[in-house]
């Protein structure tokens, strides 16, 4: 799979249009099930050599419209991490202590540390997005903080941290069945926000504002449109970036100061 097509590229505008929600990229979903537990067989090895290298760092960011599927891809993806080695943040409404600090402060004290896989279930580009939005911010201060998230990937890159930034593309076909799905299952019945109907009501200016946030792909902290009607071509497509990511740091496990065939255990 051609992985770069998916990949917005540094410094060039960005129409959503561009990316079909219901890609399959040539797969179909018993093949792509088949593949999965390879891919994950793969994940966990590699993830193991970073965990014990411990130079490096991932940061997995995670964005999508309601019901696009961060917590399936969590499930899925990074579920075939060793718990140990991940941490996940979910960033949501600020509370009264992060607001009285600058708004990527909550945010730089959970990044991962050298050696873990980190995720943002929900990132940094909440405070972009919604208030931009909703009007709680203008233009000016919204591209400002977008420098601002800019110099921030930078400074994570500079100190080793890799980062991969996921937009999950569903269309609002898609959101309505999965809404639907929520209010018609009572196991399900928590998951469902009413306000969810409100933000849906903007999916125009969602749209705009997402596109916005995609100008900060850049070489180091790149953004992947991923097409997620389609949930399991969503797990395969995000499991082979990070895989192929993952093999470009090229983690390797520290030297032992012995000799492994000299120890004779009794």
């Amino acid at each position: 799979m051609n992985l770069d097509m998916y990949r917005v590229q540094p410094g060039q505008p960005t129409s959503l249009s561009r990316w079909a929600t219901d890609d399959d990229g040539g797969y179909d979903k018993k093949a792509a099930r088949t593949l999965l537990p390879e891919l994950q067989d793969q994940l966990a090895r590699l993830q193991e050599r970073l965990y014990a290298e411990s130079k490096q760092a991932l940061l997995i960011v995670l964005q999508a419209r309601d019901a696009g599927g961060k917590d399936g891809t969590v499930k899925h993806v990074i579920g075939a991490f060793n718990p140990n080695g991940v941490d996940i943040a979910n960033f949501k409404v600020p509370s009264t202590e992060e607001r009285a600090h600058d708004f990527l402060w909550r945010i730089h004290a959970r990044a991962p540390h050298l050696g873990m896989v980190g995720v943002f279930n929900r990132s940094h580009y909440e405070d972009v997005l919604v208030p931009r939005v909703h009007g709680q911010i203008d233009e000016q201060t919204s591209e400002r903080r977008l420098q601002h998230i800019r110099a921030f990937e930078a400074l994570l890159g500079d100190a080793g941290t890799r980062i991969l930034k996921f937009y999950l593309h569903i269309s609002p076909e898609e959101q309505k069945a999965r809404l639907q799905a929520r209010l018609e299952d009572p196991e399900k019945h928590w998951k469902f926000n009413p306000g969810d109907l409100e933000e849906r009501a903007l999916w125009d200016d969602y749209t705009a504002a997402y596109e916005l946030t995609l100008s900060t792909s850049t070489e180091a902290a790149p953004w992947y449109v991923i097409p997620a009607d389609r949930k399991w071509f969503r797990n395969l497509l995000i499991s082979q970036i990070i895989i192929e990511t993952l093999k470009q740091m090229n983690p390797q496990p520290p030297r032992v100061d012995f000799d492994p065939l000299s120890v004779r255990i009794e």
